[in-house]
């Protein structure tokens, strides 16, 4: 039986900006703060005008850790510079006087060992993915991996990397999934891991989704549109296939010229960081598809922002095709999720680990068409009428047309019953009160095991790690030459 007292918990994130993953860190922090436990969370990047509002409100307390290290050297060497920041980070909590019941580790588990050993501190993990698999470009159908051939330099790079995180990522106390997807690839792939991770859908704060916006907001005014509108929610990568959706949607202006489907436009919003090469070039990519597919569009973000669109835009347009919503500010996601013209929220990535996205318009009664893969296959209903919550489609721009044509098709009465579905399933399943009392449970059943024992401490990926950030710090200060 698990104790009801209240508990300290160290949220770690490594880039706390805008995201799913960051997203799930963020509510899941809120959820387990309002039921009255003591939240911090730790980052090793958080910029104010590129992040959630609960993070620079006074909603959450983020201890903002400058690291030593850079994100990459030269755009590359990504993973092991993640490791070396979060490794700075973790020697800050652990030199710091701040005493936790338990530690919430996301996305990285370099410093799962290294908390357990020097606070003797019971570690949960939250495993989204596996990052060998991302990093390789392994992909799934039905089940199986389909390994990408990689060079032989990046195999023996990434070799030592992939150790480090599977050992690593098996010494918490407890590892979490965001889906039934992810907790079967974890467990297939990390061949040391004894048990299948358990499954905690993220959860969304419902009231922020449905809160009431202010028309007369620049911000709002400037995405807002009577135009029946397609929304695209996800951050600019080239791995989220926002290209889908235009592909997609050039098709239906094609073939809809002489049907009574009314003019639509298009609307790809999402994170955007100018520090991030593939930002750039996905950004770049999909402004090239929209001109090669004779669409017009606008490229803008929240007033809020620092970003400059001056270099992607010519003359702003007054009725365009597409918009390209760079790092949408909170009131903007509401208002483009709420507004009575968006018809459907497109979810284009192939095997997402889970997708907030589709819980995002389901929540807000919107039909949702994403690919056949992954997490949405458990969170969007494609069934017979009387049970369907959106459309499950393979990655195909014509099938993907063709299912957009369908949805402008839906009757008055069809879309109403979907949206009351939707609704409801999103707020069965996918609440955040409902994620935050099983994160509760699970972290108290943790802590209830009292201590980390000083005989299960796990010396060799102390040394390794402890070797890693020694030798980078070491690099990091010789004189540049």
């Amino acid at each position: 039986m698990t104790s009801s007292r209240k508990l300290r918990v160290a949220f770690i994130h490594p880039d706390l900006g805008i995201g799913g993953a960051e997203r799930l860190m963020v509510d899941a922090a809120l959820g387990i703060q309002a039921l009255g436990h003591s939240v911090d969370v730790y980052t090793s990047y958080h910029d104010p005008n590129h992040c959630f509002d609960e993070t620079r409100d006074g909603r959450l307390k983020v201890h903002h850790v400058v690291p030593l290290f850079p994100r990459a050297w030269n755009g590359m060497f990504h993973i092991l510079f993640a490791h070396a920041r979060q490794l700075h980070l973790t020697q800050h909590i652990l030199r710091s006087n701040k005493q936790y019941d338990v530690f919430f580790v996301d996305q990285l588990s370099t410093c799962i060992p290294l908390l357990r050993t020097f606070s003797r501190t019971r570690v949960v993990f939250y495993c989204h993915f596996p990052d060998k698999l991302l990093a390789s470009g392994m992909t799934f159908m039905e089940g199986q991996v389909n390994k990408k051939q990689v060079g032989l330099l990046k195999a023996i790079y990434r070799f030592p990397m992939d150790w480090l995180e599977e050992i690593t990522t098996t010494q918490a106390d407890i590892i979490l999934a965001n889906s039934k997807f992810s907790a079967n690839v974890s467990k297939t792939n990390f061949h040391s891991l004894q048990y299948t991770p358990h499954v905690v859908y993220p959860g969304i704060n419902i009231e922020a989704y449905l809160a009431p916006v202010d028309l007369s907001d620049p911000d709002i005014s400037q995405v807002t549109s009577s135009q029946p509108t397609f929304l695209s929610l996800n951050r600019f990568e080239m791995k989220k296939n926002a290209a889908l959706a235009i592909n997609a949607f050039a098709h239906l202006r094609r073939t809809s010229s002489n049907s009574n489907i009314p003019e639509t436009r298009l609307v790809v919003a999402g994170g955007y960081d100018p520090r991030i090469r593939d930002n750039i070039a996905t950004l770049e990519s999909l402004i090239n598809l929209a001109n090669s597919n004779n669409l017009t569009y606008n490229v803008i973000t929240p007033k809020t922002s620092r970003v400059d669109v001056s270099s992607f835009m010519g003359t702003t347009l007054t009725k365009p095709d597409i918009i390209f919503l760079l790092s949408f500010a909170t009131a903007q996601r509401s208002a483009l999720l709420q507004a009575s013209s968006t018809i459907a929220l497109l979810y284009t990535p192939t095997n997402e680990h889970f997708g907030i996205g589709p819980v995002e318009g389901m929540i807000c009664g919107l039909p949702v068409l994403a690919c056949n893969s992954g997490g949405p296959t458990e969170s969007v209903v494609d069934q017979p009428e009387q049970q369907r919550t959106g459309w499950s489609r393979p990655p195909d721009p014509v099938v993907w047309g063709e299912a957009l044509g369908e949805i402008c098709a839906l009757s008055e009465g069809d879309r109403k019953a979907l949206a009351t579905r939707a609704r409801d399933r999103a707020q069965s399943l996918f609440a955040m009160d409902s994620m935050a009392k099983a994160l509760e449970k699970i972290l108290q059943e943790v802590v209830a095991k009292g201590p980390v024992p000083r005989s299960s401490m796990p010396l060799v990926p102390v040394f390794v790690l402890a070797f890693i950030i020694a030798l980078l710090a070491w690099y990091w200060t010789l004189p540049s030459v």
